[in-house]
């Protein structure tokens, strides 16, 4: 069980590397743009390239897990990782960085579903809420500390170091690596179904792309439509092939087990409020409030402090009042503080500003400590590689469409109703995604997930 916990908490840490790298690179793009004269919409790029890439690719690491050993396909993208850190704080021009940022995301698209596989794979139902409770801290805090950090480097210091930083992590994640994960079971013969890939990676392509030109603005948004509709269609078109296909990329049939298909379904919802929220709510101290990036970041921190607050008690949480009333009281606590954002003033005393934070990130961390401890549950052994690919692809789809999205409501609420509406009505969507989790939540057997908890 020792080495379990380690393996986990290491894991964890290379999950932690890939989200902050996501986001902090914002932070950079103002001296990044000038530092390449380039303007900043292109310097955007930056995010979006890293963002698609590591979507695109996703689904290939089931594939490439079965056929080559988790262990081995970790360590190269681990080692990838590190590499093109080091070759984006070295490079030399702006389209360098670029083609370094893009090489990232492919690394990331490897290491992050693998990550979780090697932990998930052979855990026991019975420990299943331990193990995934390691795996969820990095995906709460990394939204929360990388304005924090990303503003404190390139203030302090300079905009190579939000490259930089990834290097110790990286080795010392190689090193322990090398001697924590068992060497599993490489090359399962299984065909590699290159239609199946095709459209799924055509698909994200065109939805992230989609969200991203919507948030650049309202001369976007016809084209971004246009986008978006042609990845739907591909998408079902895609979802049709996965049923049908004797060989698929990953199997849709785990869909089929309740406790898996609603951490699918109600926790795509948690991820679109989780990757929002830090987004949001910096803008709005920023830009309504008047206050500076690094005033603005220390209030962010007080979501992380939620996350990690209840952190300990999550598991205690969940085995005496079961899943059921988990979720109730998450979600309860996410719906209070975004409505509670949505009330706020520059007038608001800053205490309460930071109990909404905190109760925000409460309810992120129990929610999907619960989402996730449910995942696998029910799931045979040999069916979690799949499912494991597939809840990559939606939480990561999930992850990058909510920055979009939010971007997208809060302008054009701004424009119809005037900034200080326009945050208010954004607050209250972020508040309002959370019904539909609620009125499925009703929908449970009180003892869904019975097997995961302690008797």
């Amino acid at each position: 069980m020792q080495k379990q916990v380690q393996t986990a908490l290491l894991m964890a840490a290379s999950l932690f590397m890939d989200m902050m790298d996501g986001t902090i690179v914002t932070s950079a793009i103002p001296r990044i743009a000038e530092a390449f004269h380039v303007q900043e919409s292109t310097a955007s790029l930056l995010v979006s390239s890293y963002i698609i890439a590591l979507a695109v690719l996703i689904p290939l690491s089931g594939w490439l897990g079965e056929r080559y050993g988790h262990k081995k396909i970790w360590m190269y993208a681990v080692g990838g990782f590190t590499i093109t850190s080091f070759l984006s704080a070295l490079s030399t021009s702006f389209y360098m960085l670029l083609a370094m940022r893009i090489m990232q995301g492919i690394s990331a698209s490897l290491m992050t579903p693998t990550a979780r596989i090697i932990v998930m794979e052979k855990t026991p139902p019975k420990d299943m809420l331990r193990m995934t409770s390691f795996l969820i801290w990095p995906a709460l805090i990394a939204p929360a500390l990388a304005p924090v950090l990303g503003g404190i480097l390139v203030t302090s210091l300079s905009w190579h170091w939000i490259f930089l930083i990834n290097i110790p992590l990286g080795i010392v994640c190689l090193l322990l690596g090398q001697r924590l994960i068992p060497p599993g079971v490489p090359y399962v013969d299984r065909h590699f179904d290159s239609a199946g890939f095709a459209e799924i990676a055509t698909m994200s392509t065109l939805l992230l792309a989609a969200g991203d030109m919507a948030s650049r603005g309202a001369v976007y948004y016809r084209p971004s439509l246009v986008l978006l509709a042609i990845g739907l269609v591909i998408g079902l078109y895609f979802c049709r092939h996965l049923c049908r296909a004797e060989s698929p990329l990953f199997s849709p049939w785990p869909m089929k087990i309740a406790s898996f298909r609603i951490s699918q379904t109600r926790e795509s919802f948690l991820w679109l409020s989780v990757g929002a929220l830090p987004y949001l709510l910096t803008v709005f101290l920023q830009s309504y409030f008047g206050w500076s990036p690094v005033k603005a970041g220390m209030y962010i921190l007080f979501i992380f402090l939620g996350n990690i607050g209840i952190k300990p008690f999550t598991t205690f949480i969940i085995e005496h009042i079961r899943y059921k009333k988990t979720f109730y009281l998450a979600f309860f606590w996410i719906l209070i503080s975004s409505f509670g954002f949505a009330l706020t003033t520059p007038s608001t005393p800053g205490i309460i500003l930071i109990i909404l934070a905190v109760f925000s990130g409460m309810g992120r961390s129990l929610s999907l400590t619960a989402y996730n401890g449910l995942c696998f549950s029910e799931l045979r052994h040999e069916e979690r590689n799949d499912a494991n690919t597939l809840t990559a692809v939606t939480s990561n789809l999930a992850t990058g469409l909510g920055i979009s999205l939010i971007t997208v409501v809060n302008a054009v609420s701004a424009h119809i109703a005037g900034m200080e509406k326009g945050y208010e009505i954004s607050f209250l969507f972020l508040g309002i995604l959370m019904i539909y989790p609620i009125i499925e939540t009703s929908m449970l057997p009180d003892n869904i997930g019975e097997n995961t908890l302690k008797r």
